[in-house]
């Protein structure tokens, strides 16, 4: 029995539609120019948006790339980390509050990173339709001006991204190596950091807030991070793992299916949920010790949830940020527009399940105090 493609039809929603020709040709080729016949006219949608796209980088480049060079990132950036659904887009919501302080980058921007300084303006308006109000796993609100994760940028710009394998599952082998950076080609290391570097200065050309740049897979690359800005700071989530587990499952169920140009293999799915969490925390905990005192802050997504201010105050207060008192009205006043929200809400999982997630993610249970 095969298995049912949900949103086939989709070509919205879809980080890809933000390359550029030629990178779009090379990335085809490096996966055999494989597409199912039943995404085909999401690659030709792709390949349409790509034209546009490298007229306008060319342009951008043109206009701005001597000043992008010479562009300094004067404040050391704030990085969000966490695994996926762990509450770190709340987090960063949270934080974003404070735009007397920081900025982020923001939807339209992720995918477009190669054009958002010509099109923004303009474009932002008249694609708006491409982005679905909410976000399709957990129903939290989405725009192209909403705070977006970092990853989508450097991703389309070095072609390098474990999110390449959810598009291209025949080759997620190859890709899952680009979480960590573990075993990875040095040259496509040096290509993403070369990327993430370049993004980070185009917003910082005119704008010297400190960057607030939030992306699940940098929690796996702290060393990598910390090559390119030595002065970084943290704050990691952490959520209890069964329910980030059934979370991620979610994701795959609603979000994933956006984004596919081959047939995904849906019995891979768990696996690759606990494998790649086994990834990232090796890396994590690992690379932890890299990190100066006074730098990082660590919370548990039930204490964001029961008391964000009081969080938010301790996040200010561990890592030596200023400006908590002045910002508290704007978050209160956010955390006001969040009432009846509701959760996603998903079934217990099965004895079998439960005892593979334990025994797979033990050192997350144990660090951090969650139950099994």
């Amino acid at each position: 029995m095969r298995t049912k493609l949900k949103h086939r039809w989709s070509v919205g929603h879809n980080y890809l539609t933000g390359i550029t020709f030629g990178r779009w040709m090379r990335l085809l080729a490096q996966n055999g120019f494989r597409i199912s016949p039943a995404y085909l006219h999401r690659a030709a949608f792709i390949t349409a948006a790509s034209l546009p796209n490298s007229a306008f980088a060319a342009i951008e480049k043109l206009r701005f790339g001597s000043a992008i060079e010479a562009a300094q990132i004067s404040r050391p950036p704030l990085f969000i980390l966490g695994h996926w659904r762990s509450g770190t887009t709340h987090l960063h919501d949270l934080l974003a509050c404070d735009r007397a302080q920081f900025q982020f980058a923001n939807t339209y921007r992720v995918v477009n990173p190669l054009t958002f300084l010509t099109t923004e303006t303009v474009a932002a308006r008249l694609f708006s339709w491409l982005v679905p109000p909410k976000r399709p796993m957990d129903n939290m609100a989405l725009s192209l001006a909403s705070p977006q994760e970092d990853e989508f940028a450097p991703l389309l710009m070095s072609l390098c991204s474990l999110y390449l394998g959810i598009s291209f599952p025949a080759r997620q082998d190859h890709y899952e190596r680009q979480l960590s950076f573990r075993g990875a080609d040095p040259a496509e290391v040096a290509a993403w950091k070369h990327a993430l570097l370049t993004f980070c200065k185009k917003l910082s050309l005119r704008d010297d807030r400190a960057l607030l740049l939030k992306s699940p897979p940098h929690t796996a690359r702290i060393r990598t991070l910390l090559e390119i800005f030595p002065e970084a700071r943290f704050v990691h989530i952490h959520r209890d793992p069964y329910r980030v587990f059934q979370s991620q499952r979610h994701f795959f169920d609603t979000a994933g299916w956006y984004t596919y140009l081959q047939r995904p293999d849906p019995a891979a799915i768990d696996d690759g949920i606990l494998t790649r969490h086994e990834t990232m925390y090796d890396a994590y905990f690992d690379d932890l010790p890299l990190i100066p005192e006074g730098r990082f802050c660590e919370l548990r997504f039930d204490a964001l949830e029961a008391d964000p201010v009081g969080q938010i105050a301790t996040v200010y207060d561990r890592l030596g940020l200023d400006g908590f008192d002045r910002m508290r009205p704007d978050l209160v006043a956010y955390l006001d527009g969040l009432r009846g929200y509701e959760k996603n809400r998903f079934p217990e999982l099965d004895a079998p399940t439960r005892a593979v997630v334990a025994s797979r993610w033990r050192r997350s249970f144990e660090t951090w105090g969650y139950p099994t």
